[in-house]
């Protein structure tokens, strides 16, 4: 058979023969640069070779079987005889790392391609809208109404535009609370520093020296700000649904005082400073070997975490940083200090609450840590859809018969307005909204909410009940509502009741299922 050779490259001579007989026996060969080294291998015995970790980057040629001669790139040769990829193309070796990799790559020029800059206009002309007479957020050109797509498959650019354009909507409803509705903008804490963060919120000129009746309004969790049901109402629907605005003027034409609660300002975002790393010095303890290891390895870390933050952020926005206003942290603690710095200083015979969702968890937190005060000044609270849970919040007995006797919640639901629903929950009415939509919940229920406190007031003044408990809540419901509270009181206080429930059912279960058995024939 002819060996085969490749031209200007000189050939192998076998090896000479045995001192003690004819047969020639191979001399063991070393293997360039194969396998992590040079280590000695018998020729005629197959030698697996680990392509990720072979640096000859071997010249690939077709291999017939037998003995082949084959070179790598320099001036290292090489043979492979019974090699076990000798019947078959040799593997690539694996060159790449992640330094090679970044290396290769424009990221900039990657970033600009994949998504457009997050340069985005202040005000509402810059986003070329603005509300109609109606009320509705429209194109100044087009007259369509607001497009969340602008760009398609940018997903991320898209919400950040929304953002932005919330942001717009804030202030220009802080503006109409300012201007339309002539409140005043309080800023809390009432004794903070020049220096230190500030929250506010809004108040009506006779909110402290209205001696009727003041008008509390809390909105929900989320990115709403004070006179604010839901930014995504403001945006699709109409400032009526979305803004505390029609509230706040039916109000004060009713002789009502008006506070507008921020619960949800809790923080100011300030720019976080760099910090830079402080390299170990020359004179300490540690071997300077050891030390330039540490280093590199702290620049590979480095490098890779640039490049997963730059995948991740690719505009390089600013790293912000949160400083939480003293006293007014989370919405609980705002509903508290408005209310020991200012509700509780009005002179106001009947407060009335309108709390949304979260707002709602909020005032019955208040309730339970003001709980006295709370009683003596508020006549008649109404929640939207509230996510408040007596049981999870611990509100005692006393707070919870309260709240069924001048609270009522108008939660989503398919049913008609003001149609009773029933509750797990004995801590007051529910009833319907007259929508199944969270955040419509306030606006579809204004009317009957406005009736709903007058009533109260007029029952207060009689010296009697609150009429929710005629008008939404019948005496049957409020009955079932005391009797379930009753029984889940008894249940959940008595190990012994619990151990008879439990042993009675379980005796029970055999006649329910004969039962079953017995019918199904």
């Amino acid at each position: 058979m002819k060996k085969a050779t490749l031209s200007s490259h000189r050939i192998l001579s076998p090896s000479p023969p045995s001192a003690t007989g004819t047969k020639l026996t191979p001399t063991p060969r070393l293997l360039p640069g194969c396998c992590h080294g040079r280590r000695r291998v018998r020729s005629d015995v197959p030698v697996p070779c680990r392509p990720r970790k072979c640096n000859s980057n071997l010249v690939g040629a077709r291999i017939p079987r037998g003995k082949v001669i084959t070179t790598a790139r320099g001036s290292s040769t090489g043979e492979l005889e019974g090699h076990a990829s000798s019947r078959q193309p040799p593997q690539p070796c694996s060159w790449g790392q992640s330094s090679d990799l970044l290396s290769r790559i424009d990221l900039d020029e990657l970033m600009k391609k994949d998504e457009p800059p997050l340069d985005f206009p202040d005000t509402l002309e810059g986003f070329e809208y603005a509300f109609n007479e109606k009320g509705q957020l429209r194109h100044i050109k087009t007259g369509e109404p607001f497009v969340f797509n602008y760009r398609e498959d940018l997903h991320r650019w898209n919400q950040k535009r929304y953002e932005a354009l919330g942001e717009i909507i804030t202030k220009y409803v802080y503006e109409l609370l300012e201007k339309d509705c002539n409140l005043k903008k309080i800023s809390i804490p009432v004794d903070a520093t020049e220096n230190e963060p500030k929250s506010f919120i809004f108040m009506s000129e006779d909110a402290l020296t209205n001696p009727q009746k003041l008008m509390v309004l809390i909105h929900g969790s989320g990115v709403v700000r004070a006179g604010q049901w839901a930014r995504r109402l403001i945006i699709n629907e109409d400032l009526d649904s979305g803004t505390q605005i029609p509230f706040i003027k039916r109000a004060m034409d009713e002789g009502y005082g008006v506070i507008v609660l921020n619960p949800n300002e809790n923080y100011i975002e300030v720019e976080k400073p760099k910090t830079h790393v402080q390299s170990s010095s020359d004179s300490s303890d540690e071997p300077a070997e050891k030390r330039e290891r540490k280093d590199k390895v702290s620049k590979e870390t480095k490098k890779r975490r640039d490049f997963y933050e730059k995948y991740r952020n690719p505009q390089r926005e600013k790293e912000m940083m949160q400083l939480y206003i003293r006293e007014n942290g989370s919405p609980e603690e705002h509903a508290i200090y408005v209310w020991d710095h200012f509700i509780a200083q009005s002179a106001a015979e009947n407060v009335f609450f309108v709390a949304h969702s979260y707002g709602g968890l909020a005032f019955v937190e208040l309730m339970i840590q003001r709980e006295a005060d709370v009683k003596s000044k508020v006549t008649a609270v109404a929640l939207t859809d509230s996510v408040h849970n007596v049981w999870h919040q611990e509100a005692g007995k006393t707070v919870r018969e309260w709240m069924r006797e001048n609270c009522c919640n108008w939660v989503s639901s398919s049913e008609p307005l003001d149609t009773s629903v029933e509750s797990m929950l004995p801590d007051c009415p529910r009833v319907s909204a007259g929508t199944d939509r969270h955040e419509l919940t306030s606006w579809k229920s204004f009317p009957s909410i406005f009736k709903f406190f007058t009533e109260a007031s007029e029952a207060k003044t009689s010296s009697l009940k609150p009429a929710v408990t005629a008008a939404l809540a019948p005496n049957k419901a409020r009955g079932a509502w005391e009797e379930r509270d009753l029984v889940w009181k008894i249940f959940s206080s008595s190990p012994t009741v619990q151990f008879l429930l439990l042993h009675f059912l379980w005796r029970l279960l055999p006649y329910i299922f004969n039962n079953s058995a017995f019918k199904s024939n």
